[in-house]
C-alpha cells in the first residue's frame, strides 16, 4: 500500500469532483500497480500483480484508487471479483493493457477483464488492445479458432463507470454490460475493422438505467447491441461506422425471454454502416416485447437500412426458423431521422403476422437515395406519420 503524494495531487482533486468524494469524511488509498510487480514493458506477464492490487483494494474500507501508471502492460484473462469492504474502487489507467501476440492464450477465455458482482467501480482512461485480428484471420480461414473473449465485461454489479476509455481490437465483444444497474459509459472509443466477426461495440442485456454518451464505435457487427431485460437505456452523442447498426436484438432466441422497454436512442450519427435504427427478431415463438423506443435525430451517411425492424431475422439464410415471432413490438417513435441510404429502400418494417407492429410513428424524417427519393416498406404494421415524411410513408 502506498499513501498520496505530490504527483498525483492534481489526479486526486478530479477523482474527488468527479465522485463526489467528500474529502473531509472519506480516505482515498493508492494502490499502484507497480508496486505489486507489473511491469510497464509490454513482454512480462503483469496479470498476478493486477489482480494483487485489486484484491488489496477490495479488502480496503476506505475509497481507493487503482493507478495503472504510462507504458504497456501484458496481461492475460483477469476475473475481479465483489463482495469488496470498500463502496467505491476506482482505477486509473494511464497505460496501456496489451494481450499475448498467441491468440490462443486470450481465446480460451470467455472474458479478458471481467468484473463479477462489484459495486462502485470507476474505469477512468487507458487502452485495452486484445490484439484480435490474428484470431479474426483464423476464423476467416474457417479452420480450428477458439472463439474469443471479450475484452471488458460487468456481470451482476451496479454503480459502474466507465470514462474515457479505449478498446483497440477486441477478439469478440469490447463491452458487455449484463445483469447490471446504474452504469454511465461516457467518452468510450471503440476500434476494430469492419470485417471484424462478431466485435460488437457495447452489448447490454438483462440491465437497468444504463447510460452511453459521448462515444465512437467504428467495429465489425452492431456497434451498440441490445439484448433482453434491458430497461432505461440512454444513448446520445454516439457515432457510428464502420458497423452494423444499433441494435435492439435479436431476439426471440429464446421462448421464455425478458422484454426490452424504454429506450432513448438520440443525436447519433451512422457512417457507411450496414443498418441504421434497427429491432430485429427470429421467426419463432416468444415472450419477449419491445415497447417505448424513442429513436430521435440520427443522422444517416450512406446507410444500407437505415430504418429497421425485421421479424424474420435470419443472417446469412442459414438454419432460419422458418415460423412466426411472437415477440410483441409497440410504441416505437422515429423523429429527426435525416440523410442517405445506400439502398432504394430507406424505410422498413417486416413485422410478424401473428403480432403485427403497432403505435410505429414517424415525424420529420428526410431519408434519399442517390439524390433521388427512397422507397418505404411495410409489411403487419400499424402506425402513423406526422410533419414531413420522406421517402413516402407506408403506414
Amino acid at each position: 500500500m502506498m499513501k498520496l503524494c505530490c504527483p498525483f495531487h492534481g489526479i486526486i482533486l478530479i477523482l474527488f469532483v468527479m465522485f463526489g468524494i467528500n474529502s473531509t469524511s472519506a480516505t482515498l488509498t493508492k494502490y499502484n500497480v507497480l508496486k505489486f510487480g507489473a511491469k510497464p514493458n509490454g513482454r512480462t506477464d503483469s496479470t498476478q500483480a493486477f489482480l494483487k492490487a485489486w484484491n488489496a483494494a477490495c479488502g480496503s474500507a476506505d475509497t481507493t484508487l487503482i493507478y495503472v501508471p504510462k507504458g504497456r502492460y501484458l496481461v492475460g484473462s483477469m476475473d475481479f471479483k465483489g463482495e469488496c469492504k470498500t463502496s467505491q474502487i476506482i482505477i486509473r489507467i494511464d497505460g496501456t493493457l496489451v494481450a499475448s501476440v498467441d491468440y490462443h492464450v486470450l481465446g480460451k477465455s470467455p472474458n479478458w477483464l471481467s468484473f463479477e458482482g462489484v459495486s462502485g467501480v470507476s474505469i477512468i482512461g487507458g487502452e485495452l488492445d486484445a490484439k484480435g485480428p490474428s484470431l479474426w484471420a483464423c476464423k476467416a480461414s474457417h479452420t480450428n479458432c477458439p472463439s474469443g473473449a471479450t475484452t471488458l465485461s460487468f456481470s451482476n454489479s451496479n454503480n459502474i463507470k466507465i470514462n474515457g476509455l479505449l478498446s483497440l481490437n477486441s477478439q469478440m465483444f469490447h463491452i458487455v454490460i449484463n445483469g447490471c444497474q446504474n452504469v454511465h459509459v461516457q467518452g468510450v472509443k471503440i476500434i476494430a475493422a469492419g470485417n471484424s466477426p462478431n466485435t460488437d461495440g457495447i452489448h447490454v442485456q438483462l440491465s437497468t438505467n444504463v447510460e452511453i454518451i459521448n462515444s465512437s464505435i467504428k467495429t465489425g457487427d452492431d456497434c451498440i447491441s441490445i439484448g433482453p431485460g434491458t430497461k432505461n437505456l440512454w444513448i446520445e452523442r454516439v457515432t457510428c461506422g464502420p458497423g452494423h447498426s444499433i441494435s435492439i436484438g435479436s431476439l426471440a432466441k429464446d421462448m421464455k425471454e425478458e422484454g426490452v422497454q424504454n429506450v432513448t436512442v438520440m443525436n447519433t450519427i451512422f457512417s457507411g454502416t450496414q443498418n441504421g435504427l434497427r429491432i430485429k427478431s427470429w421467426a419463432r415463438p416468444s415472450s419477449g416485447f419491445v415497447k417505448g423506443i424513442q429513436f430521435v435525430d440520427s443522422v444517416m451517411r450512406n446507410v444500407q437500412n437505415p430504418i429497421v425492424i425485421d421479424q424474420n431475422y435470419c443472417p446469412h439464410n442459414l438454419n432460419c426458423p422458418g415460423q412466426v415471432s411472437g415477440v410483441k413490438i409497440t410504441d416505437i417513435i422515429y423523429q429527426g431521422i435525416r440523410g442517405t441510404s445506400a439502398t432504394p429502400v430507406a424505410i422498413k418494417f417486416d413485422c410478424s403476422a401473428k403480432n403485427p407492429c403497432t403505435g410505429i410513428r414517424l415525424q420529420n424524417v428526410n431519408l434519399t437515395f442517390m439524390k433521388k427519393a427512397a422507397q418505404s416498406s411495410c409489411s403487419n404494421v400499424i402506425g402513423k406519420a406526422f410533419d414531413l415524411v420522406r421517402p413516402n410513408s407506408c403506414l
